[in-house]
């Protein structure tokens, strides 16, 4: 049965231990003193003649022995730490967009957001990375004589893909499926036919920038299969993020819109967490839970998620204008440019995952923290 104490354990694999939260409904305060029992395999609350147990998933087993620090936080409930006996289980692969795409295979391009098909049957001889966006600005440190590459546009051929950071470039050549871009000089945004969302923009007159947030790409012989708007955008941000960390040591990033605007400022803790969260009650939905059913597991009373833990700050509405100005000038920190309605509803993603957390897990350094599930 599902616990009316709902609990929250935040594994961290590199170090095996775990913080377990354990936190009753605000209806549901037990009068009586309250008896926590952490087994190898299992938890359990008693109170007043009544308990509630929970398994955890295989692959987490505890250390009862290691627990210390059982404190009560007001509005949070129980916490605790405790070691893991064995190393959980490694994280799943991240699946990202140069491992999705394979040259002389036929691939279909949707539109995340209503399915609509963006590009039919493409076939790509080369897909390639492309250079980090700032590259040019090195040049001058490589070079002893004037830029070589002061007049050279990477343009993909017809064949071709380009791949960046948060986006891929193709040629548009004669395909009718793709979406035309809007004719006025004030705008080079390419809108889905179907539901007028932005899904890139043209960089010249046979290339389309395709933001990664904004379609879904399959091969040519599946079917469409949608994924929830919310969970499919942090699930991306979370691929990006983790990425950039791994090839390049950035663990700082702006988060800006196709307007020039910085939407966000994020800092990334670490990418080796693992979320365990019990299900089975109401109250542990009305608590925990991040987004509702989005993310909640087909069946069971217990769901895991791999996670990366990032600090972040809102920059709409000048807020934090400071820091952003002297981020902007910080050559560790890396810029991830998304439409501009992403990132709205990426900083609307941060904000209800915060909410989610206990209150005294939300804020650290004036930063406010999120989980963000790939």
């Amino acid at each position: 049965a599902g616990m009316a104490a709902a609990f929250l354990m935040e594994i961290r694999r590199g170090t095996q231990s775990a913080l377990l939260v354990i936190r009753y409904a605000a209806a549901e305060l037990p009068s009586a003193p309250v008896e926590v029992s952490v087994c190898a395999d299992s938890l359990a609350v008693r109170s007043g003649g009544s308990c509630d147990a929970a398994a955890l998933p295989a692959g987490v087993r505890l250390a009862p022995s290691s627990c210390r620090g059982l404190r009560r936080l007001r509005g949070d409930g129980l916490h605790l730490r405790v070691r893991l006996r064995d190393p959980p289980p490694a994280a799943d692969v991240v699946f990202t967009l140069r491992e999705s795409l394979k040259p002389n295979k036929n691939y279909i391009f949707y539109c995340q957001s209503c399915g609509d098909i963006v590009v039919k049957d493409r076939k790509f001889l080369r897909v390639l990375p492309l250079p980090s966006e700032d590259w040019s600005d090195l040049v001058e440190e490589w070079c002893c004589h004037p830029d070589p590459f002061a007049r050279s546009a990477l343009h993909p051929q017809h064949g071709d893909c380009f791949l960046g950071d948060t986006f891929f470039l193709l040629n548009s050549g004669n395909d009718s499926h793709v979406p035309e871009s809007p004719k006025s000089k004030e705008s080079t945004r390419v809108i889905c036919k179907r539901c007028k969302t932005m899904l890139g923009e043209t960089v010249s007159s046979d290339t389309i920038k395709y933001y990664v947030t904004e379609v879904i790409i399959q091969l040519a012989e599946g079917s469409f299969s949608p994924t929830p708007r919310f969970q499919f955008v942090q699930s991306m941000v979370a691929q990006c993020l983790l990425e950039l960390s791994s090839a390049k040591s950035t663990f700082r990033f702006t988060i800006k819109g196709d307007n020039g605007k910085t939407y966000i400022l994020i800092w990334l803790l670490n990418s080796d967490t693992l979320l365990v969260e019990s299900l089975g009650s109401s109250s542990s939905h009305s608590v925990f839970t991040p987004f509702g059913d989005i993310l909640m597991p087909s069946s069971g009373p217990v769901g895991t998620w791999n996670a990366v833990k990032v600090l972040y700050q809102p920059c709409i509405k000048c807020r934090n204008k400071d820091l952003a100005d002297a981020w902007e000038n910080d050559m560790g920190v890396h810029p991830l440019k998304f439409p501009s309605e992403t990132c709205l509803e990426l900083l609307l993603i941060l904000g209800l995952s915060t909410a989610s957390l206990p209150p005294s897990l939300r804020c650290m350094n004036s930063f406010q923290v999120r989980n963000s599930f790939y």
